[in-house]
């Protein structure tokens, strides 16, 4: 009985330290939202996420994330449905 007790309390403690992505607005968030809220997206990605939109405007698209530098399409569909763009 101990043991499954210790096996639960260890299973609770790994699954609340997943980071899972959360749905947000890349055209509104700021660098800290985006890094927060994306998997693989940390604050150095999530800022050239922004450079990116203060240069060019915009994203009209969320497949669009994969122009900017350190993004690729690993990223984009691990985040793909959490993405969005109004």
């Amino acid at each position: 009985m101990k043991i499954k007790t210790i096996l639960i309390a260890l299973v609770a403690l790994l699954v609340s330290n997943i980071s899972l992505a959360a749905p947000v607005n890349i055209n509104a968030a700021s660098a800290s939202e985006i890094a927060e809220a994306l998997n693989g997206v940390g604050m150095a990605k999530a800022e050239a996420l922004i450079a990116y939109r203060t240069a060019n405007g915009m994203f009209t698209s969320a497949e669009q994330i994969i122009e900017v530098r350190g993004i690729g399409p690993a990223i984009f569909e691990k985040n793909k449905d959490d993405i969005l763009i109004k």
